[in-house]
């Protein structure tokens, strides 16, 4: 098994881990999801300190995509509709230049089963599934939209002595241009 010390990058499924397996089915089809502010703040410490994060999920809608997006997430690394999520890890690595053992996979259910055992580090959310829970190399004790993104960021960057806030710091100079720009017109919070 990995160390959360060796982790260099993140990929995570989505219903289950930055929710809480909960869906609002809207009459146009799109399915709402709740995301945790905390675990939203953890991807963007985790972008902020150089590590790729990417999404994998057999979900599908412009919700998805735009709220990691908002968080630094590449498009490029938002994979949706996944039906084979090696596939789409194996992916993400080869496009980050990374190795399957240099990245922590979180995943809940049972399709997540197979990128949890071949990434260098899988790791589940305390509700998830019992085979997940057996095929994980670490099981927090929070669970799947409730802090649980949160947890694993904040203990692999702690881990790296990477987990450090400035309060001073000029965090508009990190947002992705467009998300600067349209806090400068809107002067709303992004």
């Amino acid at each position: 098994m990995t160390e959360l010390k060796d982790i260099k990058a993140f990929a995570f499924d989505v219903d289950g881990i930055f929710t809480d397996g909960s869906v609002l089915a809207m009459p146009d089809g799109d399915l709402l999801r709740t995301f945790n502010a905390k675990d939203s703040f953890a991807v963007r410490m985790a972008w902020m300190n150089g590590f790729p994060v990417g999404i994998i999920t057999g979900g599908c809608s412009e919700s998805i995509l735009n709220r990691f997006k908002m968080l630094g997430v590449e498009t490029e690394n938002i994979y949706m509709l996944s039906r084979n999520k090696i596939v789409d890890l194996e992916h993400f690595c080869k496009r980050n230049n990374l190795t399957l053992d240099q990245v922590a996979f979180a995943g809940d259910d049972v399709p997540d089963i197979p990128a949890l055992k071949a990434a260098g580090l899988g790791i589940c959310p305390a509700d998830a599934v019992e085979e997940v829970k057996q095929a994980s190399d670490i099981v927090s004790e929070e669970p799947g939209g409730k802090r649980f993104v949160r947890d694993l960021i904040e203990r692999t960057l702690r881990a790296q002595g990477k987990w450090k806030f400035d309060p001073h710091g000029s965090w508009a100079c990190l947002y992705p241009d467009h998300l600067a720009a349209f806090a400068d017109k809107t002067g709303k919070n992004v």
